[in-house]
């Protein structure tokens, strides 16, 4: 094969190539454009093959020619590549894309009936200048019990009530309980800041119970606590009466009677007067046992630093858990802590 020949090969191989490429319009008629213009069996390795039977002058004359061809075809070859790969992409992108607001319209979540009451009840107290407190549920031992005058022998420190979680110092500051009540936070509060504080402690609280339809082993209280000077008897009737009204968005009756709280003294039994409709539909109306109160202990005061002589206040405390229940008509406890979205998505 002469030079001249293998010159006009180059020139009409670099023809042929171009328009293989141009109509290359996919990768797969790129992978078999650069099988037949680029792989070991093409003709371009053909044409290095034939450099073999030219002079050394005719090898450097026509050498260059094919290394540019092929570094040309490279190269077409890869920018194709490169510009095919772009496309499909953004083909794929465009065909996947999915608008999720609008084939899947947003679900919104709700509240949970605790969660509902909870904030209603905070809103009302806010509104009466209370500060929302919060603490931690393993408590104190002295915080839970000894600070609110509760003795070592009171049954409610026994096992078959209380979650202790250590027992090992005779020093109630070194022994931890589950808090069974959230008097201890307003507790904490009044040593930390001082008096005069107005503060209710929303609190999930943890009792060794059985459980049943009206009852369980952790559930969810308000405690509250006020002190100033000159408060009364009349200032808790008042506040107990305008957060039911409130709550319930209707005049609310109560009843108070004697009760004995070891933290307070007098210590109060409030009552509500429940009108409700029964599962006859028959309206029925009873008084129905809401919450403990009563005026703070002199002790209280003198194991948290206030002097009982210049102060004085109240205390008080009901069960968020059961006023969720009153204000949904809510029968069974147990669905409060339940999985059941049907009963959940009513709220």
């Amino acid at each position: 094969m002469t030079s001249s020949s293998l010159s006009q090969q180059v020139q009409s191989l670099a023809q042929e190539a171009e328009v293989a490429l141009n109509a290359a319009n996919s990768l797969e008629d790129l992978q078999i454009f650069s099988t037949q213009y680029l792989g070991k069996k093409s003709p371009l390795q053909d044409l290095f093959k034939a450099l073999k039977d030219l002079t050394p002058e005719e090898k450097k004359e026509i050498g260059p020619k094919i290394n540019q061809l092929r570094d040309k075809l490279q190269a077409g070859h890869d920018h194709k590549k490169k510009s095919l790969e772009k496309d499909a992409l953004d083909t794929k992108l465009k065909d996947d894309w999915i608008d999720v607001t609008k084939s899947y319209p947003q679900r919104k979540g709700s509240l949970h009936p605790i969660s509902h009451i909870q904030r209603k009840v905070e809103e009302v107290f806010f509104s009466m200048g209370f500060e929302i407190a919060d603490g931690p549920e393993v408590e104190l031992e002295w915080n839970n019990f000894d600070a609110l005058n509760i003795p070592q022998t009171h049954p409610a420190r026994d096992m078959q009530d209380t979650f202790f979680i250590s027992t090992d110092s005779d020093d109630p500051k070194q022994n931890s309980v589950l808090r069974t009540h959230g008097t201890c936070i307003d507790i904490r509060k009044m040593i930390e800041k001082g008096v005069p504080i107005r503060t209710i402690a929303p609190a999930r609280v943890f009792r060794n119970e059985a459980i049943d339809a009206t009852h369980d082993a952790i559930f969810y209280q308000v405690d509250g606590l006020l002190v100033d000077k000159h408060i009364s008897l009349a200032h808790l009737k008042s506040m107990i009466e305008r957060m039911l009204s409130a709550i319930f968005e209707k005049e609310i009756k109560v009843r108070i009677r004697p009760g004995y709280f070891p933290f307070v003294e007098p210590g109060l039994e409030i009552d509500i007067w429940w009108e409700y409709t029964d599962k006859n539909g028959t309206p029925r109306a009873k008084w129905l046992e809401f919450m403990g109160a009563g005026m703070v202990h002199p002790n209280v005061f003198r194991n948290c630093g206030v002097d009982p002589e210049e102060y004085s206040g109240f205390a008080f405390g009901f069960g968020l858990t059961r006023l969720a229940m009153m204000k949904y008509g809510i029968e069974d406890i147990r669905l409060l802590f339940s999985q059941k979205k049907e009963f959940l998505e009513q709220f």
